[in-house]
């Protein structure tokens, strides 16, 4: 098992001596350089940070954002959702990410990446998934109150209370799995289930203009009233009017419930 890196107590490096864009992290004190991401790696970062920031019940996600729980100390998860109290704030989250990703993929340092995990949840993280990118898929799931756990392809992620839907494991690492994802979860965000709720909406949404169409040219123009009650009507009672639309010989009989 490989160990965190050990290091001194403290360090003279402080976060005011960082600015944007540098690239170095802080732990306790001591600068840790970030090398920038290769092909196989920017790629499904970006995936994945799609995917989270989507789900219905993320407020704010980021990749890169720097966290600092202490003056020496700032770390920058590849991927991470914010804390409620951090949502809208400027500079620096100071608050620990409830779910924080790291991808790791070759030449990944994994004694600083042990250190950056337990840090990480040292400071209130309650969920660190790593997306392993050599070798088989897989992610690794970090808790502060259970063993590491290894999900593999064909399994679903969970982070109850940060995200409202499962992440498939795959959708961390293929784009075509993460698009079906995002739709999904923007759907939601509009109030659809699914992309059939959709296609069901628009089909009573046309079934409703060719009712109205066909109330204006058997008993004159449809008033203010009609339209939204039409408009808004189930399916079954669009069926039931569309059926007597035929055999009605007043408005009245073809409102009669």
């Amino acid at each position: 098992m490989i160990q965190p890196r050990q290091i001194p107590e403290s360090g003279p490096f402080r976060v005011e001596h960082l600015r944007e864009g540098d690239r170095y992290e802080l732990s306790h004190g001591h600068p840790i350089y970030c090398a920038p991401a290769r092909h196989e790696h920017a790629a499904p970062n970006l995936t994945g940070a799609n995917v989270i920031d989507s789900d219905p019940d993320v407020a704010w996600a980021g990749v890169d954002a720097g966290f600092t729980p202490e003056p020496g100390t700032l770390r920058a998860p590849d991927v991470a959702v914010a804390a409620p109290a951090d949502a809208s704030a400027t500079g620096w989250l100071t608050t620990a990410p409830p779910l924080a990703l790291e991808y790791a993929g070759r030449g990944q340092d994994e004694a600083d990446l042990q250190l950056k995990i337990a840090e990480l949840l040292d400071a209130g993280t309650r969920f660190i998934w790593v997306v392993r990118l050599q070798g088989p898929q897989r992610v690794e799931v970090h808790r502060p109150d259970a063993p590491t756990r290894t999900f593999t392809a064909g399994e679903v992620l969970e982070a109850p209370g940060i995200l409202r839907n499962p992440v498939p494991v795959r959708a961390l690492f293929d784009r075509e799995t993460a698009h079906e994802v995002v739709l999904r979860n923007l759907l939601q965000r509009r109030g659809y289930d699914s992309l059939s709720a959709v296609r069901e909406e628009g089909r009573m949404e046309g079934e409703a203009a060719v009712l109205l169409r066909l109330i204006q040219l058997k008993f004159g123009p449809p008033d203010s009233d009609l339209r939204p009650r039409i408009g808004a009507a189930v399916a079954a009672m669009l069926l039931r009017w569309s059926e007597r639309i035929l055999t009605a010989a007043t408005l009245e009989e073809f409102l009669n419930d």
